[in-house]
């Protein structure tokens, strides 16, 4: 069992804290027992799993199978764990896997978000997991936004970073372009919109625009949108957050596909 702070996988994991160690190692971190069952259900690869005694001799079956998916398992003491883990009270496993793994190519086809320059981890897994449970078919994230595989980023998914794809652009307009010469209408929210987002034809295939937090969409993205809508807000309130906005949409979208299922 590993108990000393100084071992050397001990400090190469505690290092992924950082991103810029992330992309130095090519390596994520996986926290947490719910994180680790979706990465077993989809036989993602796993580069080390780390647990205590008790974790293991509590989830004998998902320890099994993380094994039987990882280069190297140790068991480590309390204080090792949570050490290695950014929480702050870890449930007794973090696991770590390659960044470079995950290549995807996505369709241009169905429902497909895409965010430029987003901040916060807690708003693009927020987005992951809406997108994932509203049937979308993927995600599209700007170069200059938090990266995918932050910690935060997973656990704000609720494990949905397994199931719905995703994928990077370091060229967010010509991606856009692309679909758009796909058959694709593109739609982003602006308050000056005189439309609202639930007078827009959701069940073509559709690309759903949104921008930064703070600055919103850029005005370069915004020019070449074929559709811009509002989301009606009350006197005195300035806007939504992101994952709201992009959550109502989504479900807007759904809605519209299922009611044209049923007639």
């Amino acid at each position: 069992m590993l108990t000393s702070l100084q071992n050397s996988l001990v400090k190469q994991i505690r290092k992924l804290h950082s991103t810029k160690e992330r992309h130095k190692q090519q390596l994520f971190l996986l926290e947490g027992t719910h994180l680790l069952e979706e990465a077993c259900t989809v036989n993602y690869p796993l580069e080390t799993v780390c647990c205590t005694p008790e974790w293991q001799a509590a989830n004998t079956w998902l320890w099994s199978k993380a094994c039987s998916r990882c280069d190297r398992a140790e068991i480590v003491s309390k204080e090792v764990l949570d050490a290695i883990a950014t929480t702050v009270q870890p449930d007794g496993v973090v696991a770590t896997a390659k960044r470079s793994y995950r290549q995807t190519q996505l369709p241009f086809t169905g429902l497909v978000l895409a965010l430029e320059t987003v901040q916060d981890p807690g708003n693009l897994g927020t987005m992951i997991r809406t997108a994932a449970a509203a049937g979308a078919s993927g995600l599209w994230l700007s170069g200059d936004s938090v990266d995918l595989d932050n910690p935060k980023v997973l656990r704000a998914s609720a494990g949905q970073w397994f199931r719905l794809a995703t994928a990077v652009t370091e060229d967010l307009k010509a991606t856009v372009k692309q679909s758009q010469q796909a058959g694709m209408q593109v739609v982003a929210t602006l308050p000056s919109a005189t439309l609202t987002y639930w007078e827009v034809d959701w069940r073509k295939p559709s690309l759903i625009l949104l921008g930064n937090e703070g600055a919103g969409l850029s005005a370069d993205l915004a020019a070449i949108t074929d559709k811009q809508v509002r989301i009606p807000l009350s006197p005195g309130v300035e806007s939504l957050n992101v994952a709201i906005a992009a959550a109502l949409m989504l479900y807007e979208a759904r809605r519209q596909m299922s009611q044209e299922r049923r007639d």
